[in-house]
Formats: C-alpha cells, sequence, structure tokens
C-alpha cells in the first residue's frame, strides 16, 4: 500500500519559454508535448464547479459526499477512509486548486492540463500518475471516438480527471459501490477496476473494427471503386487504436513490478493479471488487423491493376476491330477511286484529246477500269485488307 504522507501546496510552475513552451517526455517513449492553456473558467475558478462525483468511503462503503475538496480531505482522518472525486475537463486554474489541495507533482499536473498523452505510468513519491486512453465504436458512423483519463493515486484518495465523454466512470462507481469487499481494498482497488473498465471498452472497439474489415473484403473483391479510401481511413482509425492499447501493457508491467516493494493486495494482483490478459489479447488483434489491413490494401491494388489491363486489352481490342475496319473501308475506296478516275479523265469535253473518236475506246476504258480495280483487288487481298 501507500504511505500517508501530509498534503502539500504545489511548487510554484516554471515560465513557459517563448520558443516551444513546457514539456516532459514520458518513459514509454511519447514525444514532447507543448503545452496549451486550458480552457477559460467563466463561472468562477473553484474546482467544485468542474466535479462530477465525489464521494469517501469508509469499509468499503460510502460515508459521505463532500461539496469541495477542502470537505473530503477534512472527512480523511487516519482511519481506513479513501476519497474518490472524478473531475470533467477542469480548466487550467481548477485543476491547479485540486493539486494545491492533494500536492501533487508540478510535471503530472502539466500533463493534466496538457492533454494528448499516450498511456503511461508515473510515480511522483507515494502517489501515481496514469494516463489511459479509452475506445468506444460509434455504430452510427462506424468511426473508433477516443477519450482520455488522467488518474491521481494517492494514500487515501483517488482523482479522475476526464477529458472526453468515455470512459464512464459513474458505471465504475456504481460497480465498486455494489462490491464493498473489493472497494475497501483501498485507492489501488479502483485504480484496477478503472483499468478494468477501459480495457473491458476495448471489446466492443475490436468486434466492431472486425466487422469493417469483412465489410471491405466483400467490397474489394465486388469491385467497389471507394474501397480504397475507406481501407485507407479504417486503417488510420486501427493505428490509433494500437496507439492508445499498446502502452497500456507498459502501465500494466509498471504496476505489477511494484506488487513487491509495494505490498499489493494478493487479490487486487490477480485482478491485475487478468486485466492484463485481456490488454494482450487487445494488442494482438489490433496488431493483426493492421497486417490484415496491410493484406487487403495490396490485394485490392492487384486487383485494380488487373482491371485495368482487362480494360486496356479491351481498348486494344476495339483498336484492332476498328482499324480491320478502316483498311475495308480505305481498301475498297482505292479500288473505287481508279476507275472513277479514269471516267472523269474520258468523260472532259476538250476536242483534242487522245482515243477521243477512236471507235475501241469505250471498250478500252471499260477494261482499263477492270483490270485496275482487280489489280488493287488483289494487292489489298494478299495485305490482309479484304
Amino acid at each position: 500500500m501507500f504511505r500517508n504522507r501530509p498534503v502539500r501546496a504545489l511548487p510554484p510552475r516554471r515560465a513557459v519559454p517563448a520558443s516551444g513552451g513546457f514539456g516532459e517526455s514520458d518513459n514509454l517513449g511519447a514525444p514532447l508535448h507543448t503545452r496549451v492553456p486550458g480552457p477559460v473558467d467563466r463561472s468562477g475558478s473553484r474546482a467544485e464547479s468542474s466535479i462530477v462525483d465525489s464521494a469517501v468511503y469508509r469499509d468499503g462503503r460510502r460515508t459521505t459526499s463532500p461539496a469541495t475538496l477542502a470537505d473530503a480531505l477534512n472527512h480523511l482522518p487516519d482511519d481506513g477512509s479513501m476519497a474518490w472525486i472524478g473531475m470533467y475537463r477542469p480548466s487550467d486554474t481548477q485543476l491547479h486548486e485540486a493539486a494545491e489541495q492533494f500536492g501533487f507533482h508540478e510535471l503530472a499536473v502539466e500533463d493534466a492540463i496538457v492533454a494528448h498523452q499516450r498511456p503511461k505510468l508515473e510515480r511522483y513519491g507515494d502517489t501515481l500518475f496514469v494516463v489511459l486512453r479509452a475506445a468506444r465504436y460509434v455504430d452510427e458512423s462506424e468511426r473508433v471516438d477516443f477519450g482520455e483519463l488522467h488518474v491521481f493515486v494517492g494514500p487515501t484518495f483517488v482523482l479522475t480527471v476526464r477529458h472526453s465523454e468515455s470512459p464512464d466512470l459513474s458505471a465504475v462507481r456504481s460497480r465498486m459501490e455494489h462490491d464493498p469487499e473489493l472497494l475497501r481494498r483501498g485507492p489501488e482497488a479502483v485504480l484496477y477496476a478503472i483499468l478494468d473498465a477501459v480495457v473491458d471498452g476495448y471489446a466492443p472497439v475490436v468486434a466492431g473494427l472486425q466487422n469493417d474489415i469483412d465489410e471491405i473484403e466483400t467490397e474489394v473483391f465486388s469491385g467497389d471503386p471507394k474501397v480504397s479510401r475507406r481501407i485507407y481511413e479504417l486503417s488510420r482509425e486501427v493505428i490509433e487504436f494500437q496507439r492508445a492499447a499498446k502502452p497500456l501493457l507498459a502501465v500494466l508491467s509498471g504496476l505489477s513490478a511494484g506488487f513487491g516493494k509495494y505490498r499489493i493486495d494478493e487479490e487486487l494482483q490477480k485482478y491485475l493479471r487478468d486485466v492484463t490478459d485481456h490488454a494482450t489479447a487487445v494488442v494482438e488483434q489490433v496488431d493483426g488487423f493492421r497486417q490484415l489491413l496491410g493484406n487487403i490494401l495490396t490485394v485490392n491494388a492487384t486487383l485494380v491493376s488487373q482491371m485495368q489491363n482487362e480494360e486496356m486489352r479491351n481498348l486494344t481490342r476495339a483498336s484492332y476491330t476498328q482499324n480491320e475496319e478502316i483498311k475495308k473501308v480505305s481498301a475498297w475506296a482505292a479500288i473505287l477511286f481508279a476507275p472513277t478516275l479514269i471516267g472523269t479523265v474520258y468523260g472532259m469535253n476538250f476536242d483534242h484529246m487522245p482515243e477521243l473518236h477512236w471507235v475501241g475506246g469505250y471498250p478500252f476504258a471499260l477494261l482499263m477500269m477492270v483490270i485496275t480495280c482487280c489489280s488493287l483487288f488483289g494487292i489489298f487481298r494478299r495485305r490482309g485488307w479484304l
């Protein structure tokens, strides 16, 4: 379990450099994040305005629902009580007010304000800071909606900061309150229940993605021209889902590594191992989806290439047929041109033309036309034009 310690004030915040802002890289290799200002709280700076639920538990049962953070801390005597406070999209000022009440480390607060973090686990003294990425499948639009959750776990409290609608922590709280035996195991039990809810929320996403992939496979072999765009969009969703689920294994591994050092309850150890098994299965399935989509994209490119080749063959065949017809027309035109030329010459009305008054001129002209036409017909036939 965690060691109790007195609440301390938050250290003064460092100035934000003008060249890029304050950033901190997490221990899982996440990129640096630049701090951006939080939303402006126009209704007042009190953190209570962002609290969606607050409760103090003793022996696994809710004893009170304090309205303020100070009240929650006042109801935490050294008798095994635990506070669980849920905040939804707090402003910069509200989060710093909560940090001062509970004594959070400055770096953890900065990460919680920045958001858009990768899943990670950080330990600051006796306080854990956990970043989780929830996901849910939206049937109406056939897309995956991602959410972010920050969890501060101390010796006698759990503070959750949601930046999106998912995950639904009210369901987690209801489940825990209906299981006092699990809830009395302390803040670690709440953390593991949240982890379990996040991982269980991945199952419908996996099923939805599998269904989308099945539909895409059908569209690929049906020759739908729009399938390439859908493959690309689904690949991006799978990659984003992979970024949310895969780092979670390192978070769970980090928690497992602290079993002995922090004397975690044996039952909670079993609970965490079960969550790890489910998360591992999800990550393996997502890895398979990414490879499968890559193969589908390759197959689609091959099919598109085959279709284009078939179209080119059809065009070539049509062009060849057209050329053959043009040859025939041209050959007959040439054959008909020869007698027309002879008839045109001898049809001129000049007084002094050779053979104009010759008795055999007419049969001779006809013979020349026949010989010329037969010669041209033989030549074109020999070349395959006729």
